[in-house]
């Protein structure tokens, strides 16, 4: 059984290298014991964003709904044949990782198969399940169980997972909505998107930004490199979008270069290392 549990970890781990070289990033500078469980995590919400914004020569709302079935039933059963899902309910059951976060996590998945323009309410319900239950899962593997430090730092994971979404909304303007047809910011025609309404937006994501830099502060020491540079990254990737006209982030997508995501790296394991965080 080691064996098994050892390669589902694996396909997760090769899941999110190659998704995302920012979040391997993070990933390989926190301590080497919470690389399987994030990469569980990232695999399992890869997947299921995957199925709603990919497949779309296929029957997507039958497929999440298998998919979040199979999710349950290898939580409760601890085991599941599906690779990404088994390594998930392994640390859904070892960190006792809420199930409510998992349905509004799966919850927000649906929402993209129907809902195109989002009002404030269910704007803050999408950020809530698809990006700020995602930190909150992570939360739970870097506190091990100490339960007064989840929920002292609680609030700024939320925090910190809603400017990451905020700041992929900006970044992928042109493919949510010239592509998909999808409004998420409420009361926004990106036909024309001004420059006072990107200014509005932006106020709001540095509040997020603000906010959860107080919580990785009190991250454990094992933790808390990894959530810095993740944090480094998405701040510098919003600096780029700032500098950015509103015409120019609607038309075009913004990204930072690998080279320069080494050297953020390099520049945060030196000020991690010698306590300039």
């Amino acid at each position: 059984m080691n064996l098994f549990d050892h390669t589902t970890f694996g396909c997760s781990r090769l899941i999110t290298q190659a998704y995302s070289t920012s979040f391997t990033l993070g990933i390989k500078t926190l301590h080497k014991k919470f690389h399987d469980p994030v990469y569980a995590i990232y695999g399992f919400v890869r997947y299921a964003d995957e199925i709603v914004d990919t497949f779309h020569a296929y029957d997507k709302e039958k497929l999440l709904s298998q998919f979040t079935q199979d999710t349950y039933t290898g939580i409760e059963e601890k085991i599941s044949l599906n690779p990404v899902l088994h390594s998930f309910q392994l640390v859904v059951n070892t960190y006792h990782i809420e199930h409510n976060l998992i349905a509004s996590f799966l919850k927000s998945m649906e929402m993209d198969l129907y809902q195109h323009t989002y009002s404030d309410d269910v704007y803050q319900e999408y950020i809530y399940g698809s990006a700020e239950v995602v930190g909150l899962m992570c939360l739970r593997v870097f506190c091990e169980g100490n339960n007064t430090m989840y929920e002292r730092l609680k609030e700024p994971a939320r925090s910190l997972g809603s400017a990451f979404q905020k700041v992929n909304f900006l970044r992928d303007i042109k493919s949510d909505f010239q592509e998909r047809g999808r409004t998420y910011f409420p009361g926004i025609d990106f036909t024309n998107f001004t420059a006072e309404e990107k200014r509005r937006i932006e106020q709001d994501i540095q509040e997020d930004f603000d906010h959860a830099y107080q919580g990785i502060l009190g991250l454990p020491v094992s933790a808390r490199l990894g959530v810095y540079l993740a944090y480094v990254y998405y701040l510098n990737l919003f600096k780029k979008i700032k500098n950015c006209s509103a015409s120019r982030i609607a038309s075009e997508r913004i990204r930072i270069p690998d080279n320069r995501k080494f050297a953020l790296l390099i520049g945060t394991y030196f000020r991690h290392r010698f306590n300039y965080l």
